[in-house]
């Protein structure tokens, strides 16, 4: 900001100060002025008033910004009584009454200024009737000067008035812009947030259940069968390590890509065992649910999976939120479904959409919750943000359903004709041995 900018900026906060003290310097110059020319006259009365006249008209020009409206008015009134009751005299001091149409113009109302100018066209007509009288060229080419003159002083205060207009209106818009900006910040930031809690959700959750799970089964299996406990530590470990794999990639996408370890291997989408990669792994689809039951299936859960109807490319994040709507549903049966829960996990095709159905028949929907709801939560959000739909509650003849539905792309493969029942393609993984 210069200095003239701060000048400014202080003069606009101390309109009053400022206005009184101007109107206090044109007090001395009016008052001397107009004693001068009254006392030329050789009228005791005149030299006596003409001060008193001009102290009138030009006081109320220290409220012209603060009280524009009746500033004016004050300053027309004493310039009306003037013409109609002492003298055709024009003093020095008469030229505040264009000073207050001209504040008024650009401080005031839209109707205080309209009225100004009226009373100054018709101040005009009476001035020249007072001078010269009601007829003649003289009368006539005073009321056209004085009213060219108070329409001149109308014209270059709408132009600044507008000035100010506009200056006001893209202030007041960069200040909205900032908050929006903020408000916009904010929300991201918050659904940032969600999204990252989400992910955290469903890597630490399904991943510490499988783990809780097989370091139960192997405690209890150690005497019995010593081989069932090393295979469930393997599956522990391999567990452990794709959830920190999942936890690195979250991280490493938060932090930036150049903060990767170099040369570090992740393994295949979603950390399932696919096969190791160099760099970043791509984010586990619907492909990869095949991948999930498979690691559940090996520690004992007798899961089986359903596909029905024809695949489809899916974009990132609905075959993302696919799969982690299964992960969060098989990870509430492992933890709420009770001993050996018989499991089928449904990924139907069908011609605008894809369907998602876990069922078991456990006790998960009479069981206790242990945490605050998020991963339902998390799975309303998830489906919400594709236009889907999802519904989880008890099902018929007991055990629990998840079932979510996604809409697919229109063009490509999803928009050719669907099959009929009998040519749709099922495949069924054979259910796990108990």
């Amino acid at each position: 900001m210069t200095r003239w900018e701060r000048l400014l900026r202080w003069e606009e906060a101390h309109r009053f100060a400022v206005d009184a003290t101007g109107t206090g310097f044109l007090l001395l110059v009016m008052v001397a002025t107009s004693t001068d020319i009254a006392s030329s006259t050789s009228n005791a009365m005149r030299t006596f008033a003409s001060p008193l006249i001009a102290i009138a008209i030009v006081t109320p020009l220290a409220w012209r910004r603060v009280r524009p409206a009746a500033s004016a008015a004050a300053v027309y009134t004493v310039g009306l009584l003037q013409l109609a009751f002492w003298t055709p005299l024009v003093l020095p001091a008469d030229i505040a009454v264009l000073v207050a149409l001209y504040s008024v113009t650009v401080h005031g109302p839209r109707w205080a200024h309209r009225v100004a100018i009226v009373g100054a066209l018709v101040g005009s007509v009476l001035l020249g009737v007072v001078m010269n009288g009601w007829y003649g060229a003289a009368a006539v080419s005073t009321a056209v000067f004085a009213g060219v003159v108070a329409l001149s002083v109308w014209a270059f205060g709408l132009v600044r008035r507008s000035r100010r207009e506009t200056i006001a209106a893209l202030v007041d818009r960069a200040r909205q812009l900032e908050v929006e900006r903020d408000q916009q910040s904010q929300i991201a930031t918050a659904a940032e947030r969600a999204r990252i809690a989400r992910e955290m959700h469903d890597i630490v959750a399904h991943s510490l259940t499988v783990m809780i799970a097989q370091a139960d089964g192997g405690r209890y299996a150690a005497d019995a069968d010593p081989g069932a406990a090393t295979r469930a530590l393997g599956t522990i470990a391999e567990t452990g390590r794709a959830a920190l794999t999942d936890m690195r990639r979250l991280l490493g996408v938060l932090r930036g890509s150049g903060d990767r370890e170099p040369g570090a291997e992740l393994p295949g989408p979603g950390g399932l065992g696919h096969g190791a990669v160099p760099g970043f792994a791509p984010q586990p689809a619907e492909s990869d649910i095949g991948a999930l039951v498979d690691q559940l299936r090996a520690s004992g859960l007798r899961a089986s999976l359903v596909r029905m109807g024809e695949p489809r490319n899916l974009p990132p994040g609905a075959g993302l939120t696919v799969f982690r709507i299964a992960q969060e549903a098989l990870t509430n049966v492992l933890k709420h479904a009770g001993p050996d829960p018989l499991v089928t996990v449904l990924v139907q095709w069908l011609p605008d959409a894809i369907v998602l159905e876990v069922t078991d028949d456990g006790r998960g929907a009479s069981a206790d919750s242990d945490g605050l709801g998020q991963g339902l939560l998390g799975m309303r959000e998830r489906t919400t943000m594709f236009g889907g739909t999802v519904a989880a509650g008890p099902r018929p003849g007991g055990g629990f359903r998840v079932r979510a539905q996604l809409p697919t792309p229109g063009d490509g493969p999803a928009g050719r004709a669907p099959t009929d029942e009998r040519n749709s393609v099922i495949h069924t993984q054979d259910e796990a041995t108990r």
